[in-house]
């Protein structure tokens, strides 16, 4: 049985409900964050409980709880999850508004999951990714709107793709729940504009500045035709490498030995988190 925390109550999750009146259901307006556990230790958690402040910060949103409690919160539905490892969901909504636009009270969820892995065949074999011409408003807030991804989610299939990675005005950004790197020879590659600022994205760049030289900049769409390799980052991507983009393929179409490099340098670091 996994449990949840609902403004101040750690509750089994099936027993957790919303108000109709909340602005998450009535007008979309909610922001949420997700991490997980290494060693049943939550991994970067100065940084994500940073970025989920910050977020709520540019929504206007008051944070019900601060950080010690958020932490004393989370390590409990740790230890209640019986698991070596978990997912953490944090939700938080504009609350129960008495005229379905105007902001009261914040609701706040944390939520225990089970980890859905990468298939590991992935890391092996790489993953191709379609182009969609999109920006997400807000993109540094990770809000709770992905009806993007979720229309697009026959054409992925249909291509047999993983996921999209979205471009505006020949610009690329990032896929639509992770973040995206190229090669070119030892300079590594990320955008740095209309993107979610990812944690596993500023971990890997911590890790590779001492073999790379690292780079935070526009990226284009013609700079994907020299990349040498690709990949993506995320709480549980880790280190994904792209062999394909639509119809262009990245390098040889295998992955590469840089991207190999840092999923290792990734993995030793969890291993002993």
């Amino acid at each position: 049985m996994m449990y949840g925390y609902f403004n101040g109550s750690i509750l089994p999750v099936e027993q957790i409900s919303f108000g109709v009146t909340d602005l998450g259901l009535l007008r979309g307006f909610g922001l949420f964050d997700y991490f997980r556990t290494y060693n049943g230790r939550p991994f970067q958690w100065d940084w994500y409980w940073e970025r989920f402040a910050n977020s709520a910060a540019k929504m206007h949103l008051p944070v019900p709880i601060n950080k010690d409690e958020a932490h004393r919160v989370v390590m409990e539905l740790i230890d209640k999850s019986n698991l070596p490892d978990i997912a953490v969901r944090f939700v938080m909504t504009g609350g129960y508004s008495p005229d379905s636009i105007s902001i009261v009270r914040p609701n706040l969820l944390m939520i225990a999951e089970e980890i859905h892995p990468t298939p590991l065949n992935q890391y092996d074999d790489g993953i191709k990714v379609i182009l969609d011409e999109y920006v997400r408003e807000m993109a540094e807030v990770k809000s709770t709107d992905y009806k993007r991804v979720i229309l697009l989610a026959e054409a992925i299939r249909s291509a047999r793709a993983s996921d999209v990675l979205y471009h505006k005005n020949g610009e690329i950004s990032e896929l639509s729940r992770s973040n995206v790197f190229i090669f070119k020879g030892d300079r590594l590659i990320t955008p740095n504009r209309h993107i979610l600022h990812g944690i596993t994205r500023r971990t890997v760049m911590h890790l590779a500045q001492n073999d790379f030289e690292v780079e935070e900049g526009p990226v284009s769409l013609t700079d994907l035709y020299d990349a040498d390799e690709a990949f993506t980052t995320s709480s549980t991507k880790k280190v994904l490498p792209i062999v394909q983009i639509s119809d262009l393929t990245i390098g040889d179409g295998k992955p590469g030995q840089r991207t190999r490099f840092l999923l290792d340098e990734f993995n030793e670091l969890i291993e002993n988190w």
